[in-house]
């Protein structure tokens, strides 16, 4: 459901002839670089102006901020570095981020990964677009001064920005790929060095705008190992369980600062009892994937979730799959609460429009109950942690949507329903009468 966006253009040099320098074209280039030195130096100026930012933490099953209990709402917009690259469409990032502050929402979950392809931020294995990097430095910039905090997910499971399957064809290429198998991806050794070197060379990156490191920067909510892993060819889990634990304790080595996730879709494994009872069908035990097991591993800090109720089934209508939404949080909730001991985020759900029966009331309707269990997990000091709408644009933006994307302001009843969640949780924390934003957006609901 992510679009692929492909065909990448390099940057070229341009050389003088016979080594002959012009003085024309030498006073061009002092006076360009001047420019853009003194640029990136107001540039810089400006975001040292954002908030105050701490880590976040956890303590059991709860986030804390400061010391205090923190919950979520947020937002998926996966497309905010490919959007950064060029200059002129920034605006579109600076808009998102703010109105996603406006609306009370704290976290932003996207992307930063792009692997081959179009504006690839990995063009290569080690080799990295610098143009692309900056674009991710001024997504976390922007982020710091709207009061955003950012889950970042490091690869993609799924074709769109290259995924694992770019990883396997340049092991492939190369020579030294063991199987041309997407699911390589998690047993190849070359293949797994390459994207060690990614994550380091990600989560140790200096930020041009900030002069951060990225492993230093509060501004990162969390990291995500892998959007939505499956590993079919082995439905037993182990291939995966131990990708997982190898590449959580890597991290974790580079980087103790910031929380760690998995990005999993929250499906039960074949050993677990909840195979038969809570998955959606006999089909999502056999994914490789194994929420107990793989959430369970001690480098893991908080487990993740998807909800899609209209992909996964297509032959309820709308209130069964509501009920079946309720069923499936409350299930990964309890699991949080008496087993793992770990926050659960939910950090994708959605509503499609393409639905023979859909209507904006639904995807209303079905927002409310997800919100209205986050709400009721947190009043009690539960695991449930919060939860991220999939996904929010500004207007001008087509090419990015999907079947579940929507410009927030144009869905009124989505709007107000966002900012009322945003003031509730804010409510639990006592963050109201602390932040202006918060105290005047809730303010106006009284």
């Amino acid at each position: 459901m992510k679009k692929d966006l492909r065909s990448h253009w390099s940057l070229r040099k341009m050389v003088t002839r016979n080594g002959m320098l012009y003085p024309i074209l030498g006073f061009a280039s002092c006076v360009a670089f001047l420019y853009m030195s003194f640029g990136d130096l107001k540039l810089s100026a400006n975001f040292t102006k954002g908030p105050r930012f701490s880590f976040v933490e956890r303590n059991g099953t709860q986030f804390f901020l400061n010391g205090k209990p923190l919950y979520i709402n947020g937002w998926n917009s996966y497309w905010l570095m490919a959007h950064s690259v060029d200059e002129s469409s920034r605006p579109k990032v600076s808009a998102m981020l703010q109105a996603g502050a406006k609306m009370g929402l704290t976290v932003c979950r996207t992307w930063a990964f792009n692997d081959g392809g179009y504006n690839a931020l990995q063009i290569s294995p080690g080799q990295f677009d610098e143009r692309v990097f900056k674009a991710l430095d001024y997504v976390i910039a922007e982020a710091r001064q709207q009061g955003i905090r950012l889950l970042l997910s490091l690869v993609n499971n799924l074709q769109p920005y290259g995924g694992k399957t770019q990883y396997v064809n340049w092991a492939w290429q190369e020579g030294v790929g063991l199987s041309s198998s997407n699911d390589s991806f998690f047993f190849d050794p070359s293949i797994r060095k390459y994207f060690k070197n990614y994550v380091l060379t990600v989560l140790t990156r200096k930020n041009t705008i900030t002069g951060i490191q990225y492993r230093n920067d509060p501004t990162i909510f969390a990291w995500e190992l892998i959007n939505e892993p499956r590993c079919m060819t082995d439905p037993s889990g182990d291939t995966l369980q131990d990708w997982l634990e190898e590449m959580s304790a890597f991290i974790k080595s580079i980087d103790k600062n910031h929380l760690l996730t998995i990005g999993l879709e929250g499906f039960y494994g074949p050993s677990s009892p909840k195979k038969a009872t809570v998955n959606p069908e006999q089909w999502a035990s056999a994914l490789g994937a194994d929420f107990m097991r793989n959430s369970n591993i001690t480098n893991v800090d908080f487990a993740s979730v998807h909800i899609y109720p209209d992909q996964w089934f297509h032959g309820l209508g709308f209130e069964e799959k509501r009920n079946y939404v309720s069923k499936w949080m409350h299930s990964h909730i309890e699991d949080c609460d008496k087993e793992l001991k770990k926050p659960v985020m939910f950090t994708e759900y959605g509503l499609s429009d393409q639905n023979k029966d859909f209507q904006l009331s639904q995807r209303e309707q079905l927002y409310r109950t997800i919100q209205d269990i986050i709400y009721k997990s947190a009043k009690k000091k539960g695991s449930g942690a919060g939860a991220l709408v999939w996904q929010f644009f500004v207007e001008g933006m087509q090419e990015y949507s999907d079947d579940f994307g929507m410009v927030p302001w144009q869905s009124p009843p989505i709007y107000k329903l966002t900012i009322e969640h945003s003031c509730k949780l804010a409510g639990i924390q006592g963050l109201i009468q602390e932040n202006g934003n918060l105290k005047q957006l809730c303010s106006k609901r009284k």
